[in-house]
């Protein structure tokens, strides 16, 4: 039998919608029988490359409007429109569309949530080797990104100095040093 949820869902509204994202806000009830409100931003999960070789990544740095600065993190992106699909794929178009990297070989290491306090949203980390240069195809608002290779001991330097900020980023790191840790040899 499974367990009543500590919060339910009474009754709930649509109050922004745009190509990414649906906002809504949920009339709920809670294990006691109070009522309140929760505010949840509904959005397609999305795939993050961890594009790896020589002891190092290969990394993404754009201006981010919501924080007013640019930071560094891994190549990630979602499919617009709520079409959904394989997340490798979606790993694999990414990783071309910002750095013109192509994977010879895309190990997923997990699947996170991110903002699981007010978002649906999940990120599907993958570990891309094998790599083959070639042309990025970023989109309008990619325009301004900038891509370098970073050693491991930079990226840690970065994390430090508060130069990667993006939360799935670090965790995508971790995950990677638990996938390291498990691996043969």
């Amino acid at each position: 039998m499974t367990p009543e949820p500590a919060v339910r869902r009474v009754s709930s509204r649509v109050v922004y919608e745009n190509r990414w994202m649906t906002v809504r806000e949920d009339l709920v009830q809670r294990l006691d029988g109070s009522r309140g409100i929760y505010g949840v931003i509904e959005k397609d999960d999305y795939a993050l490359v961890i594009p790896a070789e020589r002891d190092g990544f290969h990394m993404v740095e754009e201006y981010r409007y919501p924080i007013g600065r640019r930071t560094w993190n891994f190549p990630q992106g979602s499919h617009p429109d709520h079409r959904g699909g394989d997340p490798e794929a979606l790993a694999r178009r990414e990783l071309v569309e910002e750095t013109g990297l192509r994977a010879g070989t895309m190990t997923p290491l997990g699947r996170l949530h991110s903002s699981h306090g007010t978002s649906s949203q999940g990120v599907h980390v993958f570990l891309a080797t094998g790599l083959t240069p070639g042309e990025h195809a970023r989109e309008p608002e990619e325009q301004d990104m900038r891509q370098r290779f970073v050693t491991r001991a930079e990226f840690k330097r970065l994390v430090r100095a508060g130069e990667i900020t993006d939360d799935a980023t670090v965790a995508a790191y971790a995950l990677l040093l638990l996938h390291e840790e498990n691996a043969p040899g």
